[in-house]
Order: C-alpha cells, then sequence, then structure tokens
C-alpha cells in the first residue's frame, strides 16, 4: 500500500528525474583532463642546411658535328656504346672530298710543268741578253736591240713568279682538300659514352654555316649537379660549403662534395627567381646518370654538442608581436618561451633560442637536458603553476 499523497509521490518522483539528469550532465560534459605531447631536451649535433633539387650532367660532353657536307653514308655506333677517343664514329660520303683531291692534285703537276717550260725560257733569254751585252759593247747591235732582249728576259722572271705564286695557292687549296677529306671520317674527340644520335644513316648533312650535329659523346667519370636555389637561400651560399645529395633510385646512398659556384643570372620559373648552385662529384662506377635527379643538402652550419627542442615547442611570448613560429620567422633574439611538464601540470619557462632548421632548434638558455616540452596538448587552454 502506497502510504504518501499523491502530492509528495510527484515531488519524490521530480527529485529522482532530477538527480538522474544531474549524474548525466557531468558524466558527458564533466571537464576533460589535459593530456600532453611531450619531447625531451636533447644533447647532440646540429646541423642547419638549405634543401633544394638538381639535376645531373656530365662534365665534359660534345656535340660531335660535321664539318663538311654529304651523305652520312656508314654510322658505327648507337645509343649507349662507350667509345675510346680516335674511335671512328661515322663516315661521310668521302666521294666529292677525293674527287677534289685529285683535282687539284692534276692542277699541281700542270703547274709544274708550265713551271719547267718557263724556267727553260728564263735560261734562253738569260743567255741571249748575255750574248746581246757582248755584241753591244762591239758596237754590233743596238742599245735598243739591247733594251728589248732584256725587257723579254723580265717579262719570263715575272712569268716564273706568277707560276710560283700559283703553285703556293694551289697546294694550300690540296691541303684543304685532304682536309675536307679526313673530316669524312669522324672521330671521337673524348672518351665516354653516346648519348644521344641526331642524324642516322643515310640522312644528308650541310654544313654550309654552322656544323650539324651528329650525335653528342659524354664522359660519365666526373659528374656536375645544376642545383635550383631560390633567391630566399642563395645569400646564405658561397663556393667551399659541404654539399651531400641522394637519388631516386638510391635513396639511402649518400653522395658527397664541395659547393663549387653560384651563377650570377637566374631562371625565372613562375615569376620566381632561381640560382643555379653547381658542385662536381666522382662517378667512377657511372652509377650516376645523366639527368638523374638530385635530392641536395647543403650545409650551412654545424654545431656539435648542443641542445636541441623541436621547433613546435616554442611559442611567443605574450608581450611580443604575434608572429608565426616558423623557421622562416625566428629570431635569436630571447623573446620565445616554452611549456614545460611537471608532476603532470604544465610551466612556462623563457628560452633563448640560436640556430634552427625545419625541424628542430638549438636552445642556448633556459632550458636543461632531459627536461620535457611540451609540443601540443589536447586542451587550448594552459594550466599554469
Amino acid at each position: 500500500m502506497n502510504l504518501l499523497p499523491i502530492k509528495y509521490r510527484w515531488l519524490v518522483s521530480g527529485l529522482i528525474f532530477i538527480a538522474i539528469a544531474s549524474a548525466l550532465l557531468y558524466f558527458f560534459y564533466r571537464p576533460k583532463p589535459i593530456t600532453y605531447q611531450t619531447s625531451p631536451v636533447v644533447r647532440g649535433d646540429f646541423a642547419r642546411n638549405v634543401q633544394a633539387v638538381g639535376q645531373l650532367d656530365a662534365v665534359s660532353k660534345v656535340d660531335v658535328g660535321a664539318q663538311v657536307s654529304g651523305q652520312l653514308k656508314e654510322l658505327y655506333v648507337k645509343m649507349g656504346d662507350k667509345v675510346k677517343q680516335g674511335q671512328l664514329l661515322a663516315l661521310i660520303d668521302p666521294q666529292t672530298a677525293k674527287n677534289t683531291v685529285e683535282e687539284i692534285q692534276e692542277t699541281a703537276k700542270s703547274l709544274e710543268a708550265n713551271l719547267r717550260g718557263a724556267q727553260a725560257e728564263l735560261k734562253l733569254a738569260q743567255l741571249k741578253v748575255k750574248r746581246q751585252k757582248y755584241l753591244f759593247k762591239s758596237h754590233l747591235i743596238s742599245h735598243q736591240d739591247l733594251d728589248s732582249d732584256i725587257t723579254d728576259m723580265q717579262a719570263k722572271v715575272a712569268k716564273l713568279d706568277d707560276l710560283f705564286a700559283q703553285i703556293r695557292q694551289n697546294r694550300a687549296k690540296l691541303d684543304s682538300a685532304k682536309t675536307n677529306l679526313q673530316y669524312t671520317r669522324i672521330t671521337a674527340p673524348i672518351e665516354g659514352i653516346v648519348a644521344d644520335i641526331k642524324t642516322f644513316q643515310g640522312q644528308t648533312v650541310i654544313a654550309a654555316q654552322q656544323a650539324p650535329t651528329i650525335l653528342t659523346l659524354a664522359n660519365l667519370d666526373t659528374m656536375i649537379v645544376n642545383t635550383q636555389i631560390s633567391e630566399a637561400d642563395v645569400v646564405s651560399l658561397k663556393p667551399g660549403q659541404k654539399v651531400s645529395f641522394t637519388i631516386l633510385g638510391a635513396p639511402g646512398k649518400q653522395f658527397h662534395s664541395i659547393l663549387k659556384d653560384i651563377l650570377p643570372t637566374p631562371q625565372v620559373v613562375n615569376n620566381v627567381n632561381f640560382y643555379s648552385a653547381r658542385f662536381e662529384v666522382p662517378n667512377p662506377q657511372h652509377i650516376l646518370r645523366l639527368q638523374m635527379t638530385a635530392q641536395v643538402k647543403i650545409e650551412l652550419q654545424t654545431l656539435h654538442n648542443v641542445l636541441m627542442i623541436p621547433i613546435s615547442a616554442l611559442e611567443v611570448l605574450s608581450n611580443q608581436p604575434s608572429q608565426s613560429s616558423t623557421s622562416t620567422s625566428l629570431s635569436s633574439s630571447p623573446q620565445y618561451e616554452v611549456s614545460i611538464l611537471r608532476n603532470g601540470k604544465a610551466e612556462k619557462r623563457k628560452v633563448t633560442i640560436g640556430a634552427f632548421d625545419n625541424t628542430n632548434v638549438e636552445v642556448l638558455s633556459g632550458l636543461k637536458e632531459n627536461e620535457r616540452v611540451v609540443t601540443s596538448r589536447s586542451d587550448s587552454s594552459v594550466e599554469e603553476s
């Protein structure tokens, strides 16, 4: 039997409902504890680098061209062949050059024959003048007769000089013709591999104004890396800095070199200036190939045995102008702070920073080794001790 009046039963039911609702609200909306992601303050070596992408090329690369016109009669190599210096690569039809050589040689024979005839005529004229002078002294001939014979002798001397000049000229033409005949044999100027073929057997080359390229040879023993550096980073570079890089085919293998130079004229890509920083690297096993992509790292600064924390742990002091805590906007002045986790609570600590990169930052003061700094938290609020 229910002894409570109806109005009291309603009151008790309402109180029970309120208690249950309050319990549910507390369960679902009670303050959640703040959870922290931390990282220790570590001591180690710190390197500040410029990272960029480069492309490999051969230091010694030659476009082998033709210096005479004609049909490419023979091509003795193919793409990828290894060749030695002086090796025969191709042959341009030599028949025209041979004909020119033979024609000039026959002209030379004709000039030599004319020279012998002129020399005989001059000798006869000299004897006649000698005889006429004797007769003139004996008053047996007139002065006019003597002058006529002397003039004839001088004309034969001039003819002889002209023939000598023609012979010298013909010899020069013969040398040029023989050289052109040699040019029909295209040989390798360097040792290397055939990197490209642009003219194939049967094609005609015309060397009228410039030497047409037959093929390209590249010596892969030493490679050069052309690295594109943005204008924001190029001011930090100088020849002599240490460089390392990897290639896509062997990401675990590092190649090392020294920065050679930075070209002064930029290449503009999408209205952004990129400067070419170059360095050479030995390639005795020919692992590196033409046009390979290199992931380049240029060492700007190396510090040893310094304290470091993740750059994500830095916070800008509240009384400082607002700025992003990225590697491009960090300052070494003491205007940053970090949160240290002590007994489950985060406490603020001012720090002075030094060198930095995209991941870590050097700590000059304010922290000790093995202290744990907060890198992220589950709540935006901050508890202070």
